[in-house]
């Protein structure tokens, strides 16, 4: 049950986050610009394309959180997760900056949250509370179903 329920809170918490990145993108455009420009060397720096971007992204957590076409969303889940840690990468190296400059130990989560991410692919199948999972399981038998097999 300990694992059920972990992969759960891991697979909401994941899904959460890419909601809320989304979500950013498309209210708050300005931000979603500026971090663009800085972390992403302006790839998606759009008024026009970053909140097309946040609706992809805001699809993509729905999926994760409720666990519906996994093996589809989770690689995008893992993809979107790579470009963050691959952006932020001089803080996970040096989150202090004592050898590298502009770091900042808040961004070392995204190494977490990266693997966080393969977790949930390799569990996949054992994560037995999302609507992937309710989908492949048999309904239940009617009592005259079973009568008829008698």
């Amino acid at each position: 049950m300990t694992k059920t329920l972990s992969l759960l809170l891991l697979r909401i918490s994941l899904g959460g986050l890419l909601l809320i990145w989304g979500v950013d993108k498309i209210v708050n455009v300005e931000h979603g610009l500026a971090i663009a420009d800085n972390f992403y060397g302006g790839l998606m720096a759009s008024e026009t394309l970053l909140p097309l971007a946040g609706a992809v992204q805001m699809l993509v957590g729905l999926l994760v959180v409720i666990g519906l076409v996994r093996r589809w969303v989770y690689p995008l889940q893992l993809i979107f997760n790579a470009a963050s840690l691959v952006a932020v990468s001089a803080s996970i190296i040096d989150p202090w900056g004592w050898c590298l400059e502009g770091t900042n130990a808040l961004f070392y989560p995204s190494l977490i949250i990266f693997a966080a991410s393969l977790v949930v692919m390799a569990f996949r199948e054992e994560d037995r509370l999302s609507l992937d999972a309710a989908r492949q399981r048999p309904g239940p038998v009617s009592w005259e179903a079973c009568r008829r097999c008698s």
